[in-house]
């Protein structure tokens, strides 16, 4: 079956097949949070978005090729319950913005910031930074040499909107990211895999820019 980005948290995970990198992606936990796991077909080295919750089901979609690092996407506790655990078992290095570093409940590694790159054996992925719901959230980018790009936005973007924000300071700084070094940046077809939920594009999203702008949330 082809990918369809549409999980549900106990079911089964999905899998997309691109030429140089495969994802999956499964729900996990209570909050129905997607933990995405990204291996280069050529070299096998494997990189976690999020080690969001229920560590044996995570650690089973790794599998016995290993896994090489865990990007964290922000501070959220609901993002990093499984962290400890995955983490302990593989012994993936641990990726964080340094303004999120001090609240996970491991220490992180490999600080990035806006414009650093995360390998992924042959393959990479660049750090977004997106201030707003919170100081040190960050979305990374696949550009697909053979296709378009992958975003992985953790709560900074979801299908109808920016993520949550608790000022209307945070929301414009949020929403000016986003508008400027994600819809500004990036074309229609950029596939979006949020932190919750189903996928989306940026050609879906770009319509409601205004509205939202309007909205406030």
């Amino acid at each position: 079956m082809s990918y369809s980005g549409d999980t549900r948290v106990g079911g089964p995970a999905d899998l997309r097949q691109l030429p140089h990198l495969t994802i999956t992606k499964l729900a996990v936990g209570p909050m129905d949070n997607n933990a995405y796991l990204l291996r280069c077909r050529a070299t096998g080295e494997a990189v976690l978005i999020d080690a969001a919750a229920e560590p044996d089901r995570v650690l089973e979609m790794i599998g016995e090729d290993g896994l090489a690092r865990v990007v964290t996407t922000h501070r959220h506790q609901d993002h990093w319950q499984a962290l400890a655990e995955v983490v302990g078992q593989t012994g993936a290095r641990t990726v964080a913005h340094p303004d999120d570093a001090d609240e996970l409940p491991v220490s992180v590694d490999e600080p990035v910031t806006h414009g650093s790159t995360v390998p992924v054996g042959d393959c990479a992925l660049t750090v977004i930074h997106l201030r707003g719901h919170t100081p040190g959230s960050i979305a990374l980018r696949y550009d697909d040499p053979e296709g378009h790009t992958h975003l992985f936005t953790g709560d900074s973007l979801f299908p109808g909107g920016v993520g949550k924000t608790w000022s209307d300071a945070d929301f414009r700084t949020l929403f000016g990211d986003v508008s400027e070094r994600v819809f500004g940046a990036l074309a229609d077809d950029t596939w979006v895999y949020p932190g919750h939920g189903k996928d989306t594009t940026l050609g879906a999203e770009r319509p409601h820019l205004s509205e939202w702008s309007e909205r406030g949330w």
